[in-house]
């Protein structure tokens, strides 16, 4: 008999005029009586962190590893609760001495690192709006934010400061204090001095304040942040976020995990790495510091990441999906350079452990003895102490996360969240088998239903259920900050319309399957659901990325491929073709093989004959944010993409047309 995780609360709604049909709506079951709410008493999340600090004063609070003379970083250095405790009263009161008030907004720009954090408690021991400044933003981007947020006063990462400098002519109307997370040169002390802006070190800045400062009333009401949105087209959008949806998400995060897993506590200790500027990780950091745990950064550096870990030994990891997806490949790749007999083992282990969880059992009651064995080994590629590990932002793929439910002897959460529903909004609970390749259910403070999308073929009264995902409840932001005629367009009866299409699956988890703004028409009128379609493709082995382009001026499809470095060199090497990877990208055969691999993963995935590519062009290069072409959490930037490689589809299309069919 099959187990649902949800309850029915609403009936569904029939189509009217010109409101489309919409599906039931449900509620998770661990909020069937009611959705989670901020109980009374509550005001701001200056209280997690506060009462923590009461409990654990000399917990390790926030690390990050020093630099050795021999330019080697060496092991973390920490600082405890009440150290951090006391830099954010002296911070704190520091911004109002410089005429910093409740409700003014405050610039967070830079890395993850302790200053970030202490910057954040700082802002919010005084209500003030802290307003992050992307770290992966470029300076027209930081000077918009700064403007339309009217920052008074910004926390700056050192070798961001030439950034916001160069930027200060156009915003030093609102800017009036900066601060370095450390020092600052003379010359740019001068150069701030001459626009009207003040610059301190983080040092001089916090001898400005004292530890018996008087702290403001709080209300539940009061905007903690405002976080704009990287957006895949046009100017970023302020996403408004109260005290209260910030503790709500917190509290229900810790409701879940109490319920499905294990509470985490000051024993446990989380990697910091996911950008700090974006709701995912500030709600987990923010759960964390609740928890009393410990906080370890990384250096800022990818190729020294799997270091960082090591050093660290996380209990608690969260990551995008490009993340796992390496982790799986390098732990596959050792497993596979260990030999038969090893491989035969290992093969063994992870069928007998997978049969058991998918008969209920929990991980880490699957098959104990096998994870000392065989298991042990995978879990030290993450340092050896991961329990609980969590993945967002985009789907992870579902052989890898069944691959690290079963041999990182961890419990493994995929979920789903935006800004505006101020981070996760769905999860899938651990141990639970069914739920692998989907979201899960809603989180407790929300409920959810599926709205139809009749020009997508997609009906939220099928037997299969399918539809724009629309929120509903306790955790939604609070509007577009100066924007309401943004907020108008996707709030709508109180229902917040996501974009984002999914399927209900029978145990009541959501899948996503599309998105809905990335729909075209090709010329012969036929609907193209690119995101569905690119997908599908990079189901492909020999492929990175892809970026799939068609119009409503042309019959057909064209895309721009990051092949899979090893696949691609293997041919080369196979075929007598030159090796190199550059050259190979540029070679007529290996783009012919490419895109003769990729048409037929995608008639095995029965895609239809429109759906399928008549050009591709190989691109030796990731798509990257220094060129603007993939948001923070890699996300395409299709208006940008088109712009870059305007000419290459040109010549695609030539092609395509000129091929035979």
């Amino acid at each position: 008999m099959s187990v649902t995780y949800t309850v029915k609360v609403e009936d569904s709604r029939p189509e009217s005029g010109k409101k489309p049909s919409a599906g039931p709506v449900y509620r998770c079951i661990y909020a069937k009586d009611g959705l989670l709410d901020l109980p009374d008493g509550m005001h701001s999340p200056w209280e997690f962190f506060s009462e923590s600090v009461k409990r654990n004063p000399n917990n390790r609070m926030l690390g990050r590893r020093q630099t050795t003379d021999s330019k080697q970083a060496g092991p973390y250095v920490w600082i405890t609760y009440q150290e951090a405790y006391d830099a954010a009263l002296r911070i704190g009161s520091a911004m109002r001495n410089q005429g910093v008030n409740p409700g003014d907004r405050c610039g967070i720009y830079g890395s993850n690192c302790p200053e970030w954090i202490i910057a954040m408690e700082a802002c919010n021991s005084q209500a003030v709006t802290y307003v992050p400044l992307y770290d992966t933003l470029g300076a027209n981007a930081v000077e918009f934010i700064v403007n339309h947020a009217e920052v008074a006063i910004a926390f700056v990462q050192e070798n961001k400061l030439p950034a916001i400098l160069s930027c200060l002519p156009a915003c030093s109307s609102y800017l009036k204090t900066i601060v370095s997370f450390a020092n600052v040169s003379s010359i740019q002390k001068k150069e701030a001095e001459e626009l009207g802006v003040s610059l301190f070190s983080w040092k001089e800045f916090s001898e400005l304040g004292s530890l018996d400062c008087e702290l403001p009333q709080k209300q539940k009401t009061d905007i903690c942040t405002i976080m704009y949105t990287s957006g895949t087209t046009g100017e970023p959008k302020g996403v408004i976020l109260t005290n209260k949806a910030i503790m709500t998400e917190v509290l229900s995060i810790d409701q879940l995990i109490e319920i499905t897993d294990k509470a985490c506590s000051e024993e446990d200790t989380y990697f910091s790495f996911l950008p700090l500027a974006h709701v995912y990780d500030q709600i987990m950091e923010t759960y964390f510091i609740k928890r009393g745990s410990s906080i370890g950064f990384w250096q800022g550096d990818v190729r020294y990441l799997m270091d960082d870990v090591q050093e660290l030994k996380p209990t608690a990891f969260c990551a995008v999906p490009r993340v796992y997806d390496r982790i799986y490949t390098g732990i596959v790749n050792k497993i596979a350079s260990g030999g038969l007999i090893r491989n035969k083992l290992f093969q063994y282990a992870y069928n007998y452990k997978l049969r058991n969880m998918e008969n209920g059992f929990p991980q880490d009651k699957a098959s104990p003895l096998l994870d000392k064995l065989v298991f042990d080994k995978v879990r030290q590629a993450l340092g050896g102490k991961v329990r609980l590990m969590l993945s967002g932002a985009a789907p992870l793929p579902r052989h890898v996360e069944e691959f690290l439910r079963v041999s990182c002897c961890s419990s493994l959460s995929q979920g789903y969240g935006l800004t505006e529903s101020c981070g996760g909004c769905f999860t899938s609970l651990a141990n639970v088998m069914s739920m692998i390749g989907t979201v899960g259910v809603p989180i407790t403070t929300i409920e959810a239903r599926l709205e139809s999308v009749p020009e997508m073929g997609y009906d939220a009264l099928s037997s299969v259920p399918r539809g724009e995902i629309c929120l509903r409840g306790n955790t939604l932001f609070s509007g577009y900050y100066k924007r309401q005629d943004l907020t108008d367009e996707v709030v709508i009866d109180g229902w917040f319309h996501t974009g984002d299409i999914g399927e209900l699956q029978s145990d009541g988890s959501m899948k996503i399957i599309d998105r809905k703004k990335n729909i075209f028409k090709l010329s012969q009128g036929e609907y193209v659901a690119v995101e569905n379609i690119e997908n599908t493709y990079s189901r492909c082995p020999l492929i990175a990325s892809i970026w799939v382009y068609g119009n409503s001026f042309e019959s057909f499809l064209v895309a721009v491929v990051v092949p899979e470095r090893k696949a691609l060199e293997d041919w080369g090497i196979e075929n007598g073709e030159a090796t190199d990877f550059k050259s190979l990208c540029e070679n007529p055969k290996a783009r012919k093989y490419i895109l003769n691999e990729l048409n037929s993963t995608g008639q095995k995935h029965h895609l239809r004959g429109f759906e399928l590519l008549k050009a591709v062009y190989l691109e030796p290069n990731p798509f990257d944010m220094e060129r603007d072409l993939v948001t923070p959490t890699f996300k395409l930037k299709r208006p940008q993409l088109l712009k870059y490689y305007k000419d290459r589809i040109d010549e695609l299309y030539s092609e395509g047309k000129g091929a035979k069919v």
